[in-house]
């Protein structure tokens, strides 16, 4: 018992600090994770508090229940069907006019899975990938033109002298030889040394092409219209900066930028009355998710609900502080890491209503998006495993990606 309780508590105060936003001179490695478990370990082995069952698993081993205990154990208003493991999933695109679902892997794997067969194909022409940390492949994006040309945007992290660049190209996809061809970098995120916080989510409406772009774990970008690092940014589809955009003229990238002051945004997505929004991930608590509109500054690092790692204070949002509120936060954290606003008629009372997947928060949540521009959580369903991705299927299922070699769910009706 003593094992049982104090191995998680380390483990969770360890991958805490790993978490944490902080200076580039420290991070917390994997080895010293693994270091401070054996150490454990041995030390209680001498007194006969261990057991085969006292190890904690890795995530990528955790095997869920089967999809109709995992129902109806939890009480979900829904089944949960299990399908096959991914190493590092990261994102899905249902491509219009196919049958076809596609999934990156942060390692740089993209696969096509066939809807009918569940058949995985890798796509060839994938560009060179920096894969560390939560640098890898990111986002994959349907054009509009992706029934004509097999039109696809995909964002990825790429090396650099300067340490890892994230970039955004586009190509075509072409599904019958599962190839990417002619893909071209048409946008570039300030390059940096850290290994973190890129963002990189993107979203297409109005004939324009939205990117998340994260702080790169510092302090100092996001209140800086001169960089790119920090922003959602508002792009022509050949990723020139869009006329009109608010930060214009003020040197540097500020042609590119739409919203200022985030810490690493990793979802948007737009509803039904064209309003757009991002789940970010705040420091020690106080993820947000945010109704995005252009001109505003949403605080980062003046202003957030959470706090440092350190325990240190940071100013909470408040009337007339000059930054925009989050339209709803967490605290303690949910780690946001997905964003999708439910449109199809498979669960009709869930119509309009925004989903979030939770890292460390292991959950789903359902929220109600408010016409004064807040946000009201409705559902949290506790799905025991860690939550990368979710997107909508065209019959209306609702499509999961777990995280670290967990599984690809699907959910239905029950």
């Amino acid at each position: 018992m003593f094992v049982l309780i104090v191995t998680p508590l380390l483990s969770a105060s360890v991958r805490g600090y790993a978490r944490e936003y902080r200076p580039k001179m420290w991070a917390m490695s994997s080895a010293v994770v693994s270091l401070i478990h054996t150490i454990l370990f041995s030390f209680l082995s001498l007194f006969g508090l261990t057991s085969p069952m006292s190890s904690v698993p890795e995530p990528s081993s955790s095997i869920l229940p089967s999809s109709s205990s995992l129902s109806d154990m939890r009480n979900f208003p829904f089944e949960v069907i299990k399908h096959e493991r991914h190493a590092e999933g990261w994102a899905m695109e249902f491509l219009p006019g196919t049958d076809y679902l596609l999934i990156s892997d942060r390692s740089g794997l993209l696969q096509l899975r066939d809807q009918t067969t569940g058949e995985l194909r890798e796509v060839s022409g994938v560009p060179e990938i920096f894969h560390q940390s939560e640098a890898g492949l990111h986002d994959v994006v349907a054009a509009p033109s992706f029934t004509q040309d097999g039109g696809l945007y995909v964002s990825w992290v790429r090396p650099h002298d300067k340490g890892a660049q994230g970039v955004v190209g586009c190509g075509h996809l072409d599904t019958a030889t599962a190839q990417l061809k002619d893909l071209k970098v048409i946008w570039e995120q300030d390059p940096d040394e850290s290994d973190g916080h890129f963002s990189l989510r993107m979203l297409l409406i109005d004939g324009f092409l939205y990117v998340t772009s994260g702080d790169r774990r510092d302090f100092t970008p996001a209140q800086d219209v001169r960089t790119n690092q920090g922003k959602t940014l508002r792009l022509n589809l050949d990723g020139t900066p869009a006329v009109g955009n608010p930060f214009a003229g003020q040197g540097g990238r500020s042609a590119e930028i739409w919203s200022m002051g985030h810490r690493n945004p990793l979802g948007i997505a737009a509803d039904e009355s064209g309003r757009i929004w991002a789940s970010e991930m705040g420091p020690k608590g106080g993820d947000e998710l945010n109704l995005i509109v252009g001109g505003e500054n949403y605080g980062w690092p003046n202003a957030s609900m959470g706090s440092h790692y350190d325990n240190q204070p940071i100013p909470d949002h408040g009337p007339g502080d000059g930054y925009q509120a989050p339209a709803a936060y967490w605290k303690p954290a949910i780690s946001p890491a997905n964003l999708m606003i439910y449109t199809g008629e498979l669960f009709p009372e869930w119509k309009g209503n925004a989903f979030l997947g939770g890292l460390s928060g292991q959950t789903i949540v359902r929220m109600q998006l408010n016409e004064d521009g807040t946000a009201t959580q409705l559902d949290k369903w506790d799905m025991g495993q860690r939550i990368r991705a979710l997107e909508q299927a065209p019959d209306g299922a609702i499509w999961v990606m777990e995280d670290k070699g967990g599984y690809l769910l699907e959910l239905r009706p029950r």
